[in-house]
């Protein structure tokens, strides 16, 4: 590799490097053996191999030299025979190490990757649902895949860089002072007009890398956001084609205005360090020969000089910038770091059980709850803002006591943000409480194994969410050993076997982003269908039934019927309609609960409840989920 180009490699390396000067952590650096230690015996083969390959990539320039003296002075022929076979072995030497250093790279900056990941990526999903709720999807991926790949460049580049440039460095140095301390002397003083333009440039690519790299991200952002179904739909409804073209064709024509000024930037420094490469070699050669023409200096030595000479400068180059590129990797390591520390609120207890067996009652004991401020659960980098919002704590509940027996259904039912849905939230303990106590079966859910309350617990969401995967692969993510026949069983208690006879692939049609390939109604159904195959004993029901037409509620209530049968079950409606067969309705306003009872008590009460039974309903209603229930028990 010439000296120019060495040095584009060294300089673009730290070009991606973040310019930071904070001094080392060395809480991080112990942090950073503990992730390395695993993979030592890797990194001293690795250590090791590069202290090699530096020896030999110094031994050639020798080599060649000697092979000039010998053809001047008329040596014999074997001996520039033997020397050039050595240099070849050498060559296929340094090749076959090369590989094998690539390997041993490979494997471990890999291997680093999968640990950093598997690390982030455990921690995150202990985090509570404020994390994801306030953290930018886009901005915690990057921790997964940039930081974390910035991470490994310590071990899989920078470690060996500096190690096999430092020994290159020493022994370049020592060959070239024995060979002629002149010329060496005269090399080290040109340095700066090598290195410092280097730099310079550095700088200059980095900021243009930067700006390219935001100006990319913002258009990938808002490609995102409109080629995502709701954001497509929400265009094709209320956008302007014509202004969203010329809005991203602005963010696509600056992205390409930093293109071409950093492919300029490139090319006018490659330029520049060829040119210094070629007088550098000018100097050696001229003087060299000077000294040569006066029997001072060895042919053969001048050329070994001048091959020496391209081993000189690109690790003083790359040593140079060796710091930022160590300080860079730190800081992707700090910012995983960041991740990692950040303490999930929820923990299961060290002597955690199992959920007791058989029908289970559900209790809510005084239980007060606010959700919990920024700075508990979340990271400013993750939010993107300056400053994390310190509002936060504030009572959302506030004394909420009720009992529900097993097998029965307790309705909760209220004007939005009375705090039903955070009622739900806590019983599969996606918060934990702040004061009082929920227990399943007569026991705290904080002394519940995370397992057994997911075995136990199972809730159907308004949205009815599904992922970008089969529906075989959606229902599994219920229960992974069902079998074929059990997930047949569960549509078809779900009423939609039909619909996936239907499709394309049956089972193994993709039902697109959050599922968006299937009516709200047949995702309803999908996810109750999910439930049955769970065979949770404790259902939570969250306005499973809002925003859906006549028919599509009809069937999912059908399919509703089916689910709670013989289950615990937890119901929050607006639709009163859908929880007159509750065996205790609770109203809840601003965190408490203002009344309790059956739907003819409550009505008979003349309260609350008969307020919002009589705004919605007029004479003539439709039928509810208690005819639901009914008809399915026929």
């Amino acid at each position: 590799m010439s000296m120019e180009t060495t040095a584009w490699v060294q300089a673009y390396r730290a070009m991606h490097a973040e310019q930071d000067r904070r001094p080392f952590n060395r809480a991080s650096l112990r942090r950073i053996g503990g992730f390395a230690r695993p993979h030592r015996r890797r990194i001293f083969q690795f250590l090791g191999l590069s202290v090699l390959t530096a020896l030999l990539a110094v031994a050639v320039p020798v080599l060649a030299g000697r092979v000039v003296d010998t053809i001047v002075s008329g040596g014999a022929t074997a001996t520039v025979v033997r020397l050039a076979v050595i240099i070849a072995v050498i060559a296929v030497a340094e090749a076959g190490l090369g590989l094998y250093e690539r390997l041993l790279s490979a494997r471990l900056g890999e291997g680093l990757i999968l640990d950093l990941r598997r690390a982030v990526f455990d921690h995150v999903q202990k985090m509570p649902v404020a994390f994801f709720t306030r953290t930018r999807t886009g901005a915690l991926v990057s921790r997964l895949n940039n930081d974390v790949i910035g991470a490994q460049r310590a071990f899989s580049t920078t470690l060996s860089g500096v190690v096999g440039d430092t020994v290159t460095l020493v022994f370049t140095l020592v060959v070239m002072l024995t060979l002629s301390w002149q010329i060496t002397l005269l090399a080290l003083v040109l340095l700066p007009v090598f290195v410092l333009p280097a730099r310079r440039m550095g700088t200059r690519m980095a900021a243009l890398q930067r700006e390219g790299a935001r100006l990319n991200a913002e258009m990938g952002t808002r490609m995102t956001e409109r080629f995502s179904a709701p954001g497509a739909t929400l265009v094709k409804l209320f956008g302007r084609p014509e202004q969203e073209s010329r809005e991203f064709a602005e963010r696509a024509r600056r992205v390409r205005d930093i293109g071409v000024r950093t492919a300029m930037a490139q090319t006018v420094f490659i330029t520049a360090l060829t040119l210094v490469s070629a007088l550098a070699l000018a100097l050696v050669y001229g003087l060299g020969g000077w000294y040569a023409l006066r029997g001072s200096l060895e042919p053969g030595a001048v050329v070994a000089l001048a091959l020496l000479l391209t081993r000189l400068y690109a690790p003083l180059t790359a040593l140079s910038s060796a710091r930022v590129e160590v300080m860079g990797a730190l800081v992707s390591f700090e910012r995983v770091f960041e991740v990692l520390d950040l303490k999930p609120l929820i923990e299961e207890a060290d002597d955690a059980r199992e959920t007791p067996a058989g029908a289970l009652s559900v209790e809510f004991d005084e239980v007060r709850f606010g959700y919990p401020a920024a700075d508990k659960v979340s990271l400013a980098s993750l939010e993107e803002v300056a400053a994390l919002d310190t509002r936060g704590g504030d009572e959302v509940l506030k004394g909420i006591s009720f009992r529900a027996e097993p097998g029965q259904m307790i309705a909760l039912v209220g004007t939005s943000g009375a705090g039903k849905s955070t009622i739900a939230g806590l019983l599969p303990r996606l918060y934990d409480v702040d004061q009082g106590a929920i227990r399943i079966g007569g026991v705290d859910v904080r002394e519940l194994t995370a397992g057994s309350l997911r075995a136990t617990v199972g809730m159907v969401t308004q949205d009815g969410h599904l992922f970008h995967e089969s529906v075989r692969a959606n229902l599994l993510l219920a229960r992974p050993d069902a079998t074929e026949d059990e997930l047949w069983s569960a549509l078809e208690r779900a009423r939609l076997a039909p619909l996936v006879h239907t499709l394309p692939d049956g089972l193994d049609t993709v039902v697109g982003e959050r599922g968006y390939r299937l009516s709200g109604g047949e995702r309803q159904r999908m996810t109750i269908a999910r439930l049955l195959l769970a065979r949770q004993r404790v259902v939570i029901l969250d306005e499973a039934t809002a925003h859906l037409d006549n028919t599509s509620e009809a069937a999912v209530q059908t399919a509703l019927a089916e689910a709670l049968a013989d289950r615990t079950a937890l119901v929050i409606a607006h639709r009163l309609s859908t929880v007159r067969a509750a065996d205790q309705i609770l109203v809840v306003e601003d965190g408490r609960v203002v009344e309790r009872g059956t739907h003819d008590a409550l009505l008979a009460a003349g309260g609350r409840y008969a307020e919002l039974h009589d705004t919605q309903f007029a004479e003539g209603s439709s039928e509810g989920f208690a005819e639901g229930v009914a008809r399915a028990a026929v």
